[in-house]
């Protein structure tokens, strides 16, 4: 990997500094004003951002109309300044007031799973605040622990780390992951993974996602067919009437300890809530970017 410039560096982190501060002290009404704002720049400045965002959903909801693909694409920015906001305001949100931001629902799909006592397994992705779910959790239930990757700016990834770690829950890198993440169930805790992402074809499956064949890393499926840990989707969720999130645990999901058919599980039930929350997903990540043998990428330019 080539090495990144300690001036770029520094730009971003002041970049992002200069964000989260801002967020961190406008009163809540402005700062969702201002996270709209900084979320049009990031549109405006990285283009190719909603060239993905319209490629995959002209290949996931070809039903929709390319007017219906550029309102959810508008949705997608939108959630992505509240998920700046609310980062930016995590050192205020506390015990006493994270109700503000967000309250908990089927709560008790996560009680059972944790008196089950072979831990639990959290499927979760970025859909809605995949930030806010983690650090409210530790507030309104329990500490867990967090499967990261590293951000590529160590700066910003010191920053990241600190917020993240506030409530108390505790990152896993990639480093013994596995290992850690098993011990962590062993007594009787909680992970939470994201499983939304492209994943490379050697550590994967294809799973029919929205119709078309993607990449789904199979080691979510692996570690809960080792561990005999319960497996529940949660998902920190905007409602617009309540101006708040839900953070929504869904019933678990029955496995089969069969690793590609319980792949496949895990993401149809992500289909299904995305299909329900269309703005609230990440559709500018390049979700189909692996293909199977013979097929071009859907992001390559077209001639």
């Amino acid at each position: 990997m080539r090495r990144r410039s300690p001036v770029r560096n520094l730009l971003e982190y002041g970049a992002a500094l200069i964000v989260i501060q801002t967020l961190r002290w406008a009163p809540r009404r402005l700062a969702f004003a201002l996270g709209r704002v900084y979320a049009w720049l990031l549109d405006l400045t990285i283009p190719r951002l909603r060239r993905v965002a319209r490629a995959n959903l002209a290949l996931a909801l070809p039903e929709f109309t390319p007017e219906r693909h550029a309102q959810i694409a508008d949705g997608v920015f939108r959630s992505i300044g509240r998920v700046l906001v609310t980062f930016a305001k995590f050192p205020a949100i506390r015990r006493g007031c994270v109700s503000q931001w967000i309250r908990l629902e089927g709560g008790e799909h996560f009680d059972l799973a944790r008196e089950r006592g072979r831990g639990v397994l959290v499927a979760t992705a970025h859909l809605g605040n995949w930030e806010l779910s983690a650090f409210s959790h530790a507030l309104m239930t329990a500490p867990m622990g967090v499967v990261v990757r590293p951000l590529d700016n160590p700066l910003i990834d010191a920053l990241v780390e600190r917020r993240r770690t506030l409530t108390g829950n505790h990152t896993i890198g990639k480093k013994d992951f596995a290992r850690t993440i098993l011990k962590t169930l062993a007594a009787n805790g909680a992970v939470g993974i994201l499983v939304d992402q492209n994943a490379a074809q050697d550590a994967a499956v294809f799973v029919n996602f929205f119709g078309v064949p993607a990449a789904a890393g199979t080691g979510f499926a692996k570690l809960a067919a080792h561990s005999g840990a319960t497996v529940i989707p949660g998902f920190a969720l905007w409602s617009e009437s309540e101006r708040r999130y839900i953070l929504r645990f869904y019933p678990p999901l029955e496995l089969s300890g069969d690793i590609a058919r319980d792949t496949q599980t895990i993401q149809s039930k992500l289909e299904e809530v995305i299909r329900e929350y269309p703005d609230q997903w990440l559709w500018v990540h390049r979700r189909w970017k692996t293909r199977p043998p013979g097929e071009s990428s859907p992001y390559e330019p077209r001639p």
